[in-house]
């Protein structure tokens, strides 16, 4: 049996719903995902598809890790617009989009972005539970990811903060509640102005700072040095890319970062 050890918490975890499985892990434009279907990564550890966070009877469309109870959503498409019923559709466009329609209604729910055009587009669940979107032809190549638009949770090779080339922020957004999980009130970021360090804001009020960086962690969070052996930190400040972002040593180490509801920030690791 699986336990969740808190190796870094203000505060607690949240739980959702266990869920049924299948077995692929990709759908193309021919293709569409249906409520009470689901993609499954290679090594199946991470599994997408609809849920209901909680006591809400709303369907979300979400990534959550497979196998695992209680159901542990690491990240949502739609968390500001709920299904109200088990008609939802995923889909991929001839174009690479991702869409979520509302089969009654034939509606669009949801969509993803595109940063350039597909011939043979295919919506994959990969290994590190990112959602992608690259051309057949060209799998190294993403035409968008999942990582880019985070949710409530850190993953390892997903990251927070600033890429000035783009203009991309990546943040962490609490859910607002464990039955609603559209955009809370606290993020988690890095501010670069200065020494960059690591802050939880509710609005425009700075609750915590984690920091500044001392070339090693953030110096707020030096329990983080008691966990090197399993969860050494990558932390790259570059001036093209100001990141920070989670890197195990053992591949096979189930962890991830959490912003709560209540506005902590957790980290958190699950032993076999």
């Amino acid at each position: 049996m699986q336990k969740l050890k808190i190796l870094w918490s203000w505060s607690f975890l949240f739980s959702l719903m266990l869920r049924t499985s299948t077995s692929l892990n990709n759908i193309t434009s021919i293709q569409s995902l249906s409520d009470g279907e689901t993609l499954i990564s290679h090594e199946g550890i991470f599994e997408l598809g609809f849920f209901s966070p909680g006591n809400s009877k709303g369907r979300y469309v979400g990534i959550w890790y497979h196998n695992m109870s209680p159901l542990t959503v690491v990240w949502v498409a739609n968390r500001e617009t709920a299904l109200n019923d088990t008609s939802g559709v995923l889909k991929v466009t001839h174009q690479g989009l991702v869409l979520l329609v509302n089969g009654t209604s034939n509606s669009t729910v949801w969509s993803s972005t595109m940063s350039g055009k597909a011939e043979n587009p295919v919506a994959q669940l990969l290994v590190s539970g990112n959602l992608v979107v690259k051309d057949g032809h060209n799998g190294e190549h993403f035409l968008w990811q999942s990582f880019d638009f985070l949710g409530d949770t850190l993953l390892p090779g997903s990251k927070i903060g600033w890429d000035p080339v783009t203009g991309l922020e990546r943040t962490l957004t609490s859910s607002r509640s464990a039955d609603d999980p559209g955009h809370g009130d606290f993020k988690f970021r890095i501010d670069p102005r200065g020494i960059p360090q690591a802050v939880l804001t509710n609005g425009t009020v700075i609750m915590v700072r984690v920091g500044p960086w001392n070339g090693l962690v953030f110096s707020g969070a030096t329990i983080y040095l008691r966990y090197t052996k399993i969860l050494p930190t990558d932390h790259d400040f570059r001036e093209k890319e100001l990141i920070c972002k989670l890197q195990p040593l053992d591949t096979y180490s189930v962890i991830r970062s959490v912003v709560t509801p209540w506005g902590g920030v957790q980290l958190l690791h699950w032993s076999r």
